[in-house]
Parts: structure tokens; C-alpha cells; sequence
């Protein structure tokens, strides 16, 4: 699509919803406050077996972490371990124990990870009408320590997108929308209720370790929601306070109708103050789903208390 054609996204989303204030002026995490307690006590009710699952991919991985293209993968570095002893460089303590030690080199939005609600901005604001200028050096307003400090807990849905659609992973830039989703919770026979989170599976991620790493990032555009005005009053009607996906960015690249890239961050990040998780691996988590036919859970997430990070490293964990 060409430049002239595409709108800027102020212009796309100028009627759009938006939950500013709506939690007071200092706010900065969004429709997180939409989990309150009534909701945790009532996510209880989905664990039925104490199965768990981890979601997120593994980090620092020697054979290469799935990232965004423009971004490397976390990088482990050994400090010590028993080949100092064996060079006789090892430190000697009273006793003659041994140890190791590492450190690591990461993008922060370089693993499963949840964005802070001002990663994404338009018009010189961010979430709940935050001074884009508030990011110079680090995010001042909308950091990812607020999300990490209240934590996420609630009930979740997964729907699976590619199971809906026959396939074990959606195509490159292949799409869908809020109907979408609606149409895999009937086929799963599972209700969405007001305050869920919702988990979202296209089986892309999968194709990483399956097709490897070439062939994912050729032709690189993801696959994901695209954005509609339906879709945003549906995330708004229902209070949706965290969207779950086991994509890079939770929505297709570059939207196919407006040519504007990554429109849903504006509209749902930015706009309504919906919490974004990215980079999950819900291929276990999906498999026993559809074993045994129950697809709500209790989730639970905190991610790393990064002092005015953009994003954190987290480790969700489903329980059914």
C-alpha cells in the first residue's frame, strides 16, 4: 500500500476508546485493574486437576531465541565454574566447595515478555495521556515496574485459532479477527466471560522450532489479529485487561485494510491500557486442551521488576 494511501494512525484511531482516567490520573497499569479480587477468588474455580503449564520459550537458548527481527537473542555468558579449579584459578574457601556463576545479555523484549504500557505511543502521548517526553532515558510513566509490582492473576480462555482452522500454524500474514475468536470459543465450547484474559494461539511460534530459524524469518510478517472498530469496542465492552499470544507482537505485522503497522498497540496498549504478552509457547498448553475438552484456566504472571523498563522477561504459568 502505498505511503499517501495510509493513514496516520491519530487519524485511524481518532474515535477509538480510550480508559484514561478512568483509574485516576497517576494510573499505569491499565485494565490490569479490572482483576480485582473478586475476580482471583472466582479464576480459582478453573483449576479442576492441578495440571500446570509453563508458557514462556526458552532464553538463551546456544542454538538461537525466536526474537523480532532487528533484535538478538539473549546471550549467556559463563563466569566460573570447575575449569578455574581445573587451571588453578579457582578462589579457595574454607571447606574447598566449588561453583558457578553467569551473567546474561538480553534484549528485555527479547524473550516471552510483557510490554510496559508506554513501549507504544502516538501523538506525543501515551497511555492514560503520559508525555511521550517522559521516556527520554527511560520510561518515567508506564514502566514495566507498575505491572511487575501488582502482578497478573485471573482467569483465562485460550482459543486456538489454528486448531479452529485445521492446521498446525497459521501462514505468514494470514489473519483474523475478534469473530475469530468468538467462533473458536463455541467450536471449544467455552464461554469468554467480562475480565478475561485472553490467550490466543496460532501455532506460529511453533514453526521456529519445527521449520527453523531461515525459514521463519524469511519473508518475515506475522501472522494476528487485525484491527477493526468492532474489535476494539469488543476488548472495551468485555474488559479485557491482558491480551496473551504466541506471537512477537499479538497482531499482524503490517495491517492489510489501513497499511498502518501494529495499529492494535495503539488502540488496545495505548488506548485502553491492555496489558500485552508476547513470544509465548502454548503448543503443551493447547494439546491437553483439546485432550480434555477444558480450555479456562487460572493464569498467573509477574514479570521482572525492571526500574523503568519498556518490557520485562516473564514466565506465565497456566493451571487447570
Amino acid at each position: 500500500m502505498c505511503n499517501i494511501c495510509t493513514p496516520e494512525i491519530g487519524e485511524l484511531l481518532k474515535d477509538a476508546p480510550k480508559n484514561w482516567g478512568k483509574w485516576g490520573p497517576e494510573d499505569e497499569v491499565g485494565s490490569l485493574n479490572y482483576l480485582g479480587a473478586p475476580q482471583v477468588l472466582a479464576a480459582m474455580a478453573s483449576v479442576r486437576s492441578g495440571k500446570l503449564f509453563t508458557l514462556q520459550v526458552p532464553m538463551a537458548d546456544p542454538k538461537g531465541d525466536p526474537v523480532w527481527p532487528g533484535r538478538r537473542g539473549a546471550e549467556r555468558y559463563q563466569i566460573i565454574d570447575e575449569g578455574h579449579w581445573i587451571g588453578g584459578k579457582g578462589p579457595q574457601f574454607p571447606g574447598g566447595q566449588h561453583y558457578a556463576d553467569d551473567a546474561i545479555s538480553a534484549y528485555l523484549q527479547g524473550s516471552t515478555q510483557y510490554d510496559a504500557l508506554g513501549h507504544v505511543w502516538y501523538d506525543g502521548q501515551l497511555y492514560n495521556g503520559y508525555d511521550a517526553k517522559t521516556t527520554i532515558g527511560g520510561l518515567q510513566k508506564a514502566s514495566v515496574q507498575a505491572i511487575a509490582e501488582r502482578g497478573v492473576v485471573g482467569r483465562a480462555v485460550l482459543l486456538d485459532i489454528a486448531r479452529l482452522r485445521g492446521k498446525p500454524y497459521l501462514d505468514k500474514g494470514e489473519t483474523f479477527s475478534h469473530l475469530d475468536v468468538l467462533a473458536a470459543a463455541a467450536a471449544q465450547k467455552v464461554e469468554i466471560r467480562k475480565r478475561d484474559i485472553i490467550v490466543i494461539r496460532t501455532g506460529f511460534i511453533e514453526s521456529y522450532y519445527s521449520a527453523g530459524a531461515s525459514a521463519f524469518f524469511a519473508d518475515f510478517v506475522e501472522p494476528g489479529l487485525t484491527y477493526s472498530p468492532e474489535l476494539v469496542h469488543w476488548f472495551h465492552e468485555m474488559e479485557i485487561p491482558n491480551l496473551v499470544t504466541d506471537t512477537m507482537a499479538n497482531e499482524v505485522t503490517l495491517d492489510p485494510v489501513s497499511g498502518v503497522m501494529l495499529p492494535l498497540h495503539g488502540a488496545l496498549m495505548r488506548n485502553l491500557g491492555v496489558a500485552f504478552t508476547e513470544l509465548c509457547n502454548l503448543s503443551k498448553l493447547a494439546a491437553d486442551c483439546a485432550e480434555d475438552g477444558q480450555y479456562d484456566f487460572l493464569y498467573v504472571a509477574a514479570p521482572l521488576k525492571i526500574v523503568q523498563g519498556t518490557g520485562a522477561p516473564v514466565n506465565p504459568v497456566a493451571i487447570k
